[in-house]
């Protein structure tokens, strides 16, 4: 009697050890990756966690796992390579969604912020994801912000625009404003940077060229160098237009701009879907809206612009305003 109770008390070991590491394997693995960090990034993996978490995806549920490369092209790589496998992964920004994407994995993408999806060859049309990856754009309403900008300094001449080439949404944004200044009539001055350490310098050439206004658009070279573009154009009294409330955070004077822990939710709930059971290819990549104006107070006062409301009507649309550095 003893030993088969002996016996029975094995089997029972193996099978609980065996139903624990079924149990184990279940527990979905699902990465965020990321180019580099900044304010919007960092609003924007908080909102996936977030929207994860409201669908009972939390760390305990799930092997929930983040990485940074630090602007760094070689660790980008290696990070996405060491994801291929996993059950889903997060890309934030372009520059993760293409190394990721171009991998061909068997892993789905959900790319979060995507300024150009088409254009940046993620995918090959919004409504029917292709390449296994779908996910939100945060198209930057290019129109908008220059109509922002006829209502906080009417009258402005010429342009400047600053982008780096090795960015293909923020050059789709530069191709937008340039087709929408031609259209206008407005003159405009492009330059480009290959990286942060340019910013400034490429700043005094465009002023020097006569820029009464510059626009930035998202981009992570210039992102990490516009304290510096902001520095000048603040001395020199040239107001500065932007893609992104970080931008204006980092010293640019004002943008329409979408929530980015609103957009990081949408894209969570979007895998939410695909783990419910719903294929890639029936989940279509959606534009998340711009929503509401961030103005820097320190640009305003240096420009001479008295903007204090808690709204701002432009065109037909009356937005909310959020000050920076009150």
């Amino acid at each position: 009697m003893k030993r088969i109770a002996s016996l029975i008390l094995v089997i029972a070991l193996v099978l609980a050890c065996s139903l624990s590491s079924a149990f184990a394997e279940e527990k979905p693995a699902i990465g965020i990756i990321t180019m580099a960090e900044n304010g919007a990034f960092l609003d924007m993996k908080d909102g996936i966690l977030k929207g994860l978490a409201a669908g009972g995806y939390t760390e305990e549920t799930a092997e929930i796992v983040y990485q940074c490369a630090q602007g760094d092209a070689t660790a980008l790589s290696t990070i996405c390579n060491s994801m291929d496998g996993y059950d889903l992964v997060f890309c934030i920004a372009t520059p993760a969604t293409q190394q990721f994407v171009n991998l061909e994995s068997e892993t789905p993408c959900f790319f979060c912020a995507v300024s150009a999806p088409v254009a940046a060859g993620v995918i090959s049309e919004m409504a029917t994801p292709d390449r296994n990856a779908t996910g939100t754009s945060n198209a930057i309403p290019v129109g908008d912000i220059f109509a922002l900008a006829d209502v906080l300094t009417p009258g402005i001449e010429r342009y400047g625009l600053i982008y780096s080439t090795s960015e293909a949404n923020s050059a789709n944004t530069v191709e937008s404003c340039v087709a929408y200044l031609e259209e206008k009539g407005i003159e405009y001055v492009v330059k480009t940077v290959s990286n942060s350490s340019e910013v400034a310098s490429v700043t005094e050439a465009l002023i020097s060229d006569g820029c009464d206004a510059i626009f930035v658009p998202n981009d992570s070279n210039v992102q990490a160098g516009v304290t510096s573009l902001a520095e000048l154009c603040m001395e020199y009294g040239i107001p500065t237009y932007c893609s992104s409330a970080t931008t204006v955070a980092s010293g640019c004077m004002a943008t329409i701009a979408i929530d980015d822990v609103g957009i990081g939710e949408k894209t969570a709930e979007m895998a939410l879907t695909y783990l419910n059971g719903t294929p890639v290819t029936e989940i279509p990549a959606i534009v998340v809206s711009a929503d509401y104006i961030s103005a820097n107070t320190a640009m305003l006062e240096a420009i001479g612009i008295d903007l204090s409301g808690d709204s701002l009507q432009v065109g037909d649309i009356t937005y909310a305003v959020n000050y920076i550095g009150e």
